[in-house]
């Protein structure tokens, strides 16, 4: 049984298993699966072994036996016996040994074929002597006489042996008859041989499954009672990336991408003036970690901050993995039309109304990312990533037109779709406080407090004192109707990037719309999440006054 047993497979598996947790810790998820592991592998291969023995003592010995067989004293169970189980004790034996019974049919039957042989070639000696009598005696007397005589011995010798032969073929066929109509008798016993080896099979199969159902049983109930974070368990990487943003924020239950929140908060502890930022490739290996830490474990990503390429890279990775853009597909060609608008005001309300028709979780991150950028942007002296920089290299992530098959012109038109979005996308940077009004805390969840100094994480008001963000349609700019007396003309924002300078006159206009609407967000006027989006028009901001 032992010797058998160590012959296994399995059991070579066991061995090896019992080598390897020797080197884990024997408390740790790994060990204990593995050690588990081991021990049930031991016990499938008993299993198998005693299958083996009761399938070759119950089944192959007795129809090695009727068929005249002889096992090797290793027998190998043909494939289609294995992987079988084993019953303790043979179920419903058949028949006792079927005593060589086919043998003696099968010589029977070669002894009639011989004499049926032998008796077919005589009748033929039998009847060729018969002709040569005919003949010898229609010759006539003298020395022929004599010739027929001898004849005529030979044909009533041939056929006595004849006759002798034909009684041997009959009784030889009488026989092997017999034997056949005994042999036919016995077919159900003989045909139990088959329906006891599908019993020991079953059994086998029975015993093994049992097996491991306990043993998953407890492994599970190990498994499970291992620490896991309070605040969020471990997601696969294909619940993290490559997956569309409201599968991702329903199945972990957040509002903010995990990756977006994460990688934010990473940049702003340690990368805001880190120079080329997002121009930059971080190392693949590097990436590849972070990403697969940011899904197993987000508690652990404290390491990364000191690397602010690799960050950055991880946040392009998951905007660029999206199966839809965060900016949508559906709404491309309405972000086109409005940066295509030549007239600032115009452009700007153009990109309001396109912003309040996105879905309410991509609004949110959009809110939730132009925020960070913005306060990027205002580091450009630093890290020398202007608005236009910034949207150059994340604009293609953010926005990308919808494939259409067989549509040869858009591969033509790539890189002008390329440039227009990075100039939607500039413009979003440049007039985020308009376009997406109120403070915000970066530190959505309070997971990655620790990641993030805590006077970059919020600014005036906590997320508990503002509502859920919403975008408000933005009013059509018009000339001042008196002096800003808060800011110089040396003090207002200036253009970083060409695409959308606008004049001294213009951006005061501009600048004391803002303001306008700035002070009617803080006397309470702004809207929260879940209420109709309302068009303020600039005779109602006037009004404000």
């Amino acid at each position: 049984m032992d010797k058998r047993v160590k012959k296994l497979p399995l059991m070579a598996l066991s061995t090896t298993m019992a080598e390897s947790f020797k080197e884990l810790d024997p408390d740790s998820s790994m060990g204990k699966a593995l050690e588990m592991s081991c021990a049930i592998q031991n016990q499938l291969a008993r299993i198998l072994a005693e299958f083996e023995m009761t399938l070759e003592r119950d089944v192959l010995q007795p129809l090695s036996r009727l068929s005249e067989v002889t096992l090797p004293s290793n027998p190998s169970l043909p494939d289609l016996l294995l992987p079988l189980s084993h019953p303790p004790r043979p179920l419903n034996p058949p028949c006792a040994y079927p005593q060589e019974e086919l043998p003696a049919i099968l010589k029977h039957k070669k002894s009639l074929q011989k004499l049926v042989s032998d008796w077919n070639t005589l009748k033929s000696r039998l009847s060729q002597a018969a002709k040569n009598s005919g003949s010898s005696q229609g010759l006539g007397g003298g020395p022929s006489s004599h010739s027929h005589i001898a004849t005529a011995n030979k044909v009533e010798t041939l056929k006595e042996e004849e006759e002798e032969l034909k009684r041997k073929v009959e009784q030889c066929k009488d026989e092997y008859l017999a034997d056949l109509y005994h042999f036919a008798t016995k077919e159900d016993s003989y045909a139990n041989y088959f329906i006891h080896l599908l019993e020991i099979q079953a059994d086998y199969h029975r015993r093994s499954l049992t097996s491991l159902d306990t043993a998953l049983a407890e492994l599970r109930d190990n498994h499970s009672q291992s620490d896991l974070s309070p605040l969020m368990t471990a997601a696969p990487i294909s619940r993290v990336y490559g997956v569309s943003l409201r599968t991702h924020l329903q199945e972990l239950g957040r509002d903010i991408a995990l990756p977006i929140e994460a990688c934010v908060l990473m940049l702003l502890s340690e990368g805001m003036q880190e120079e080329g930022l997002f121009r930059l490739a971080a190392g693949a290996s590097v990436l590849k970690r972070l990403k697969q830490t940011m899904a197993s474990d987000p508690h652990s990503l404290e390491e990364f901050c000191s690397d602010p390429h690799a960050v950055a890279g991880a946040l392009k990775s998951y905007l660029r993995e999206l199966p839809e853009p965060l900016m949508t597909s559906d709404l491309y060609d309405d972000w086109m039309r409005a940066a295509s608008l030549k007239e600032p005001g115009a452009r700007l309300e153009a990109l309001h109304g396109v912003c309040g028709r996105l879905p309410q979780e991509n609004f949110n991150n959009l809110r939730y990312l132009m925020k960070f950028l913005a306060l990027l942007a205002e580091e450009q002296e630093v890290n020398k990533m202007t608005p236009s920089n910034i949207a150059i290299v994340l604009g293609p992530n953010l926005l990308w037109p919808p494939e259409k098959e067989g549509d040869q012109a858009q591969l033509d038109a790539a890189s002008v779709s390329s440039i227009q979005v990075v100039g939607v996308v500039e413009a979003l940077i440049q007039s985020t406080d308009t376009l997406f009004p109120g403070d915000i805390n970066f530190s959505v969840s309070g997971i990655f407090s620790a990641l993030a100094p805590q006077e970059k994480v919020s600014s005036q008001r906590t997320s508990e004192e503002l509502p859920p963000a919403e975008p408000v349609p933005a009013a059509t700019p018009g000339p001042a109707s008196m002096p800003v007396k808060e800011r110089t003309e040396s003090e207002l924002p200036k253009p970083a990037s060409p695409k959308v300078s606008r004049s001294t006159t213009e951006t005061a206009a501009s600048t004391e719309d803002m303001t306008r609407r700035s002070k009617l967000r803080v006397g309470g006027k702004s809207r929260r999440a879940g209420s109709p989006r309302l068009p303020v028009s600039l005779d109602h901001l006037k009004g404000q006054q």
